[in-house]
């Protein structure tokens, strides 16, 4: 007899491998349940019981397994040899607070199949673990530092796209629920009800379905409002010169333009001129981005002025200088889902006058303009007023409200 650990058995919304290779006396592509000799099931029989999965999700040098879930009550499954154990499903963890990596890790232990091989503390190094590793699985948090976990699973999707991924996190927002399974993820799971939902929501995406937590049933998104929705894009970069600053803001401003989409730059003036130049030696139409309306260029000393009040951004002047201004480009842009590339430095003349509180408050404004707009991000700071402030409280604030940090 198979011990109990090694026997294949039914267990509702268990992940359980079913192999008819090891058994002589069993057809191929045949299942024999325990306790009915005579009477043996083909795979499509079986989908209707226990839901296979496509046999391409199982390793390709085993032809003759499945993977299923049972949807009733335990069944022993024969033709398993003595010794023979579930295929291993490698799991890469990722969150910034461990004694939630240790609890993840505990509500895994009752699966042996899953094998935690990795725990990454942030999103880049989620990212980099990732491509490294090509884990079968990834459970991930949003609130990650150095990238978030909704950035961290877009480049996820790039570097390893086999991997599937499960949000773990205690944002219980609908609209962010939607972003996150925008990117390609298929499990979105709230921390409060990580010990009910977490090993279903991995026995579900593990089947190429979709899980959300009952709470956010509402943001269950279609293909289409996955290709329409863009997961939030806020960055920043500590640009070490010139060169590199109008590089990045050229890349940015041009993929936005020949996509379809707008652009709004706010820079110094001697930025203004470098990238204009840039892009049109780049071959973008700036003149005709223009005179259409999806290109507009601003100065960014005289924008400050308008919206400072006491040292700080005024929340007042801030919407209102923007909120039209976004939605006149967005509407001249041509793109079936127009998205706006808005880039600037205000916070980084901030931050060079060590008005730390008023860059940080400028960062919190522009996020709230994901709210309302549907827009990406770049903020440039010069890498020479951080040196020796890596751990400052500041730089670590201003680090924390985006969802990528480049230095270059």
């Amino acid at each position: 007899m198979v011990p109990l650990q090694n026997r294949l058995s039914f267990f509702d919304g268990a992940l359980i491998k079913i192999s008819a290779c090891k058994s002589a006396d069993l057809v191929p592509n045949r299942l024999k349940l325990a306790g009915n000799e005579s009477d043996s099931y083909d795979f499509d029989s079986l989908k209707s019981y226990c839901g296979i999965v496509p046999f391409n999700f199982v390793p390709e040098n085993q032809e003759c397994e499945a993977i299923g879930v049972c949807q009733g009550e335990t069944r022993e499954v024969s033709g398993m040899q003595e010794g023979d154990a579930l295929p291993s499903i490698r799991v890469l963890v990722a969150d910034d607070h461990c004694d939630w990596r240790n609890q993840i890790r505990f509500l895994l232990q009752v699966r042996p199949e899953l094998q935690v091989i990795f725990e990454a503390p942030d999103g880049s190094e989620a990212v980099q673990k990732a491509e490294e590793l090509k884990p079968d699985l990834i459970v991930l948090d949003i609130g990650l530092p150095k990238l978030n976990g909704i950035e961290a699973a877009r480049r996820i999707r790039q570097v390893s796209p086999n991997s599937k991924i499960v949000f773990l996190t205690t944002d219980n927002s609908p609209d962010v629920a939607e972003a996150a399974l925008s990117t390609g993820a298929q499990g979105y799971v709230h921390k409060a009800r990580a010990q009910s939902d977490l090993l279903p929501a991995i026995n579900t995406v593990l089947r190429r379905e979709q899980f959300v937590s009952n709470k956010l049933g509402a943001a269950r998104v279609t293909d289409a409002a996955q290709e329409a929705k863009a997961p939030r894009c806020h960055e920043v970069l500590f640009y070490s010169d010139d060169e590199v600053f109008l590089d990045s803001f050229t890349r940015f401003i041009a993929a936005a333009l020949k996509n379809g989409n707008a652009a709004i730059a706010i820079t110094t003036k001697s930025h203004q001129d470098g990238l204009l130049q840039r892009l049109k030696a780049g071959c973008v139409d700036v003149d005709g981005a223009i005179q259409q309306g999806t290109y507009v260029s601003l100065d960014a000393d005289q924008s400050l002025s308008t919206i400072m009040v006491n040292g700080l951004p005024d929340p007042v002047r801030f919407f209102e200088g923007l909120n039209g201004l976004i939605e006149a480009v967005s509407k001249a842009a041509t793109a079936e889902h127009p998205r706006v590339a808005f880039c600037g430095e205000r916070v980084g003349l901030l931050w060079a006058e060590g008005k730390t509180d008023a860059a940080i408050r400028l960062e919190q404004l522009c996020n709230d303009l994901f709210k309302t707009h549907e827009i990406d991000i770049l903020h440039a700071y010069p890498l020479s007023s951080i040196h020796g402030k890596e751990d400052d409280q500041g730089f670590q604030s201003i680090c924390a409200e985006h969802s990528a940090v480049f230095r270059a």
